[in-house]
């Protein structure tokens, strides 16, 4: 039973993280063992605020040595990661990648490097950002930032499509084979950009923006998982950009309509598989 392990943050309450990413990846078909890097009751927009902890990166480690010695890491596809607890996990993401490709050279790796976000800034521990541009971002073959954190891997800033099409270029220069802007803030305020570029060409998605009294958390995990998963089945990069982008919408439009804060992943599972628009990649 082949399938990707996905490392990232979890909530009991809600669709973030792991909560967010491993559902549409089964409701895609697709099998997932998660590790959680923190396990909070909610994730952490909340103004009451949330419990739990994160876990040690020797806990990370374990869990991965337990699937070596059940023989499951050849099996492993790809490794997704996301928000990580510390800067100790960061090196843990590096030591499992290492493994998996060693059991399987044919899995990728598919980092969603969770720094912040132009409204909340850097929302992670200390030691964290410079351990995803300088040592983690640079080993995986997709790479999934939003507009911050793409700039904080090239260190270029971004306020239009050009200066997009050269941090992508740059970020395909330090090792990334693949780059998904999950979000391009500074294109339009009416409009929803999402960027792809690969070696060949950048492409770009536009749909429209959803207005939300208070923004959902967790699409760019959803987006990341789609992505992810879209890639495994044998879709072309531009098509699994499709796919991620007009699956997402799809989970927003509804959780939209039912004027709900957390993303209403279950009610909209069908949109996972086969979603209901179709905006579509263009070449830039």
């Amino acid at each position: 039973m082949q399938g990707i392990i996905s490392i990232q943050s979890h909530v009991v309450y809600g669709h973030a993280g792991n909560s967010s990413a491993v559902f549409p990846l089964q409701r895609m078909g697709i099998e997932v063992w998660p590790i959680h890097t923190v396990q909070f009751s909610n994730h952490t927009q909340y103004q009451a605020g949330w419990k739990g902890r994160a876990f040690e990166a020797e806990d990370i480690n374990q869990l991965i040595a337990g699937l070596e010695n059940i023989g499951k890491l050849n099996d492993c596809q790809a490794v997704l990661s996301g928000y990580q607890g510390s800067a100790a996990q960061c090196q843990a993401i590096i030591d499992t990648v290492a493994k998996v490709k060693a059991s399987n050279p044919n899995a990728i790796y598919v980092c969603d490097p969770v720094m912040g976000d132009p409204q909340k800034g850097c929302i992670v521990a200390e030691g964290i950002t410079e351990q995803l541009t300088g040592s983690v971002m640079p080993i995986a073959d997709v790479i999934v930032p939003n507009q911050f954190e793409l700039s904080q891997f090239t260190g270029m800033a971004i306020t239009d499509l050009e200066q997009a099409k050269k941090a992508c270029a740059k970020a395909l220069s330090l090792g990334p084979k693949m780059v998904l802007v999950k979000h391009l803030h500074s294109l339009s305020d009416e409009q929803f950009s999402m960027m792809l570029a690969t070696e060949d060409a950048c492409y770009l998605i536009q749909r429209p923006h959803l207005a939300f009294d208070k923004q959902p958390v967790g699409v760019g995990d959803l987006i990341s998982a789609l992505f992810t998963g879209a890639l495994l089945q044998g879709n072309s990069p531009v098509a699994a950009f499709e796919h991620a982008t007009n699956a997402s919408f799809g989970v927003l439009t509804l959780t939209q309509k039912l004027q709900q804060w957390e993303l209403q992943t279950i009610a909209a599972q069908q949109e996972l598989v086969t979603p209901s628009s179709n905006y579509q990649a263009l070449e830039v």
